[in-house]
């Protein structure tokens, strides 16, 4: 595989994106033994509207995070041209 370059700015939005998914899967968990608690679900909400324009500025900037029609791509199909976010 070859080496990818990508600026500053893509590993720190990837990273910021990968806290905001560990603490929304988190609490995922805590509300599935405690779907009462409302502040955990006031929490839960926070970080997946928070979650929305760090995807969109993301993918705006680096192209697609997630496929199977969960985010959008451009011409051409952007989803050959690695690395994933994964592979980072």
């Amino acid at each position: 595989m070859s080496e990818h370059v990508f600026p500053d700015s893509y590993y720190k939005q990837l990273r910021d994106l990968q806290a905001v998914d560990f603490v929304l899967v988190e609490l995922t968990l805590y509300l599935d033994t405690h779907p009462d608690d409302l502040a955990a679900i006031q929490q839960y909400n926070q970080f997946a509207q928070k979650r929305i324009p760090m995807v969109q500025q993301f993918e705006l900037e680096f192209g697609p995070l997630m496929s199977y029609g969960h985010s959008f791509t451009r011409q051409p199909w952007q989803w050959g041209n690695t690395p994933w976010p994964w592979q980072v």
